[in-house]
């Protein structure tokens, strides 16, 4: 198993949702468990039947979100250098086929978030921009083939 990273937004973030589950949400589904056993026979009760899922989907989440915490290496913005692309870097590339530019945050895996351009360091682009500086030319291997990226900023 490769190394889990999260930079410390992310860690925030898993703690901020934490807190949630384990203060808001199983509170609030242990009184609809309460409601639902008073209905009576629990064989046949479908009240009690959603309030148990639930519960068990809230405390898997705070299990995943604690074992993720606990393993999980920190990336501090102190640890980040702009001198080559490293999980916690943002780096602009441009598509050398076509000219396109593009910002990505570098993350591990816990973070990734496609629709933030959050990519993990595993990924085929965030593999293949590790470790590369300004200038470098990014070989990322994808289904279609080898897409070349020259690295324009790290920041």
């Amino acid at each position: 198993m490769s190394e889990l990273f999260i930079t410390l937004k992310g860690k925030q973030e898993k703690e901020e949702r934490l807190r949630y589950l384990k203060n808001e949400k199983r509170p609030e589904v242990l009184e609809k468990l309460k409601i639902a056993r008073d209905f009576g026979d629990l064989s046949e009760n479908s009240e009690y039947d959603a309030a148990k899922k639930e519960q068990s989907i809230v405390e898997t989440e705070i299990a995943s979100i604690e074992e993720t915490l606990r393993k999980a290496t920190i990336i501090e913005d102190k640890d980040v250098t702009n001198d080559t692309v490293g999980v916690g870097n943002s780096v602009t590339v441009v598509d050398l086929e076509f000219g396109d530019e593009e910002t990505y945050k570098i993350v591990g895996v816990i973070e990734s978030d496609p629709d933030k351009n959050y990519v993990s360091n595993e990924s085929p682009m965030g593999a293949g921009l590790m470790g590369k500086k300004v200038g470098e030319i990014a070989d990322v291997v994808t289904p279609n083939g080898v897409i070349k990226f020259k690295i324009k900023k790290i920041f």
